[in-house]
């Protein structure tokens, strides 16, 4: 009996000081993370919050912190995914919804810029011109609204949680901006 009290004993003192190491490797791995950002390196900042959620992933902070980086870094997939993640974790904090928006939008944008562009010529005969136009391809662009429309649920869910917030406009701004290349009054066309 005292063998087996002793043994648990030693498993016990063993997942404590394990758990100690970990939350200070996480926030050394944080703090360090902190730096690179505000060093302007965020592949590095980002590396280090990864590393941070191999040992603990919950800690909604370093999510957040990862998604903030990916954002900057315009690694919007990796800033999506971390900031769901979040989400998942802790759902009342605000600043997640916001950024959650910036990634998506982004991402949007990027794939209208990168979008394959089918271009048709056409001739006019009369004028003995040649007319180019560029159109991007559906699938393209219903990826672009799609992120657009996630990104308006998201600011919108924002703007409920924090209804005194000083970026009000700014949020505002983004919605309208997101409901016109929703609704089509963009510059980009769409090849059916």
């Amino acid at each position: 009996m005292k063998k087996a009290l002793m043994i648990a004993s030693i498993l016990v003192v063993a997942v404590i000081s394990t758990a100690c190491i970990n939350n200070i490797a996480v926030q050394e791995l944080n703090n360090k993370a902190s730096e690179f950002m505000q060093k302007g390196d965020y592949e590095s900042a980002m590396n280090r919050l990864q590393a941070s959620l191999d040992l603990d992933s919950t800690i909604y902070e370093t999510h957040y912190n990862l998604g903030v980086a990916a954002i900057n870094a315009k690694k919007y997939e990796i800033a999506i995914n971390a900031l769901e993640d979040g989400i998942k974790l802790k759902p009342d904090y605000a600043d997640f919804y916001y950024s959650l928006a910036i990634a998506q939008i982004g991402m949007a944008e990027d794939i209208i810029e990168d979008a394959d562009v089918e271009e048709e010529a056409t001739a006019d005969t009369e004028n003995g011109k040649i007319e180019v136009s560029s159109e991007i391809k559906a699938e393209d662009k219903e990826k672009a609204i799609e992120l657009r429309k996630s990104a308006i649920e998201n600011l919108k869910k924002y703007i409920e949680m924090t209804p005194n917030s000083k970026d009000m406009e700014n949020v505002q701004e983004m919605i309208k901006q997101s409901e016109e290349f929703v609704n089509g009054d963009t510059k980009a066309e769409v090849k059916e």
